[in-house]
């Protein structure tokens, strides 16, 4: 369904003259991808992009060495020990990403009004993280929800709806009182 379908055809109509040259769409379809992610898997590429070369490095630095077995030997225990550790770093920093990234999702559809504020009030040591689901934050999201309410947006209520009459308790023109100004003022003065 495209927008010209939603808003009917007056309604798109300024919408679009309001918008000038600017790109209007439904991004309900899922062609629209959040900031956050967008951001996530760029800095995921450029730290791969990062290793990479880094790695490309350590096999030129390598073959140059290569020259003798026993210093051949040591350089690739000490290029592996490294390559192990900047690999699991790697991965600590990716899980560390995506608890974050989970998290602030989590908080924003939790309505929460300063999303610092209550995540300074969590254990984040207590919250894992399990695919796509953080274990635990839902019981301390509701323990401050009922301590500090006021961090969280409320529900919006649809407002009353006004009550109308049709007119009925009007008073009867003819029992006595003037309909018109002229009328009154007559009245006034011949008595």
């Amino acid at each position: 369904m495209d927008l010209k379908e939603l808003l009917g055809e007056e309604l798109y109509k300024q919408v679009e003259e309001k918008a000038g040259d600017n790109k209007i769409a439904v991004v309900s379809d899922g062609s629209y991808i959040p900031k956050d992610k967008f951001d996530a898997v760029n800095q995921e590429k450029n730290d791969y992009k990062k290793q990479v070369g880094d790695r490309d490095k350590q096999i030129n630095d390598l073959s140059e060495k290569a020259k003798g077995n026993e210093e051949l030997t040591k350089e690739l225990d000490d290029l592996k020990k490294a390559n192990q550790k900047a690999t699991e770093e790697y991965e600590n920093k990716l899980k560390q990403q995506s608890f974050e990234y989970s998290l602030k999702d989590a908080l924003s559809a939790n309505k929460v009004r300063n999303p610092k504020a209550v995540k300074a009030l969590l254990d984040t040591e207590a919250i894992k993280l399990d695919g796509d689901k953080l274990l635990g934050l839902e019981e301390q999201l509701n323990a401050i929800k009922e301590s500090d309410p006021y961090l969280f947006q409320e529900e919006q209520q649809d407002p009353p709806k006004p009550n109308f009459t049709t007119g009925q308790h009007q008073k009867q023109s003819g029992a006595g009182e003037p309909s018109t100004l002229g009328e009154a003022l007559a009245q006034k003065f011949t008595k």
